[in-house]
């Protein structure tokens, strides 16, 4: 096993397999699961150097070692403020999605993710993430009130 080789794949794909498992599980969650995949990664290295798609593997492990029994309130919810840099009903909004559809909009829209990227993350096709992300999308504007043509992707 080659130190260097695996330095510089956690170095590439950790903030992906984070930043993926942090939009489907919250934060803390989220974090505890990228550390767990890529720790299997680690003792797994020769089998997971060579696999097509790694970090979409690593994305389930991560999945695997995080799910919940029961559906869990992933994003905190915050007292409402004035000061608020975002819009206060958004985590109890993101906490309604599924966990794909929260997770497609959350690397879409906050990451800035492409489709592409995101159904290589996460192991589905293209054209899944795009209905994920519009349903989320959908969704999100009717939780919040707001028109299709205020914000998005038109």
């Amino acid at each position: 096993m080659s130190d260097d080789d695996f330095t510089d794949f956690f170095a590439e794909s950790e903030p992906r397999i984070r930043r993926a498992l942090v939009a489907a599980y919250g934060p803390e969650r989220g974090r505890e699961a990228a550390a767990e995949a890529l720790a299997y990664a680690w003792q797994h290295w020769d089998a997971v150097k060579v696999m097509t798609n790694p970090v979409g593997y690593l994305y389930r492990v991560g999945q695997s070692k995080s799910r919940p029994r029961r559906r869990a309130q992933v994003f905190p919810i915050a007292p409402r403020s004035r000061e608020s840099w975002f819009e206060p009903g958004l985590p109890e909004a993101l906490n309604e999605l599924t966990e794909r559809e929260r997770t497609a909009v959350v690397l879409i829209e906050g990451y800035g993710w492409t489709y592409r990227e995101v159904a290589d993350t996460i192991g589905v096709a293209r054209s899944t993430v795009q209905v994920h992300f519009e349903r989320g999308l959908a969704k999100l504007r009717s939780s919040l009130g707001i028109e299709a043509g205020e914000v998005g992707r038109e």
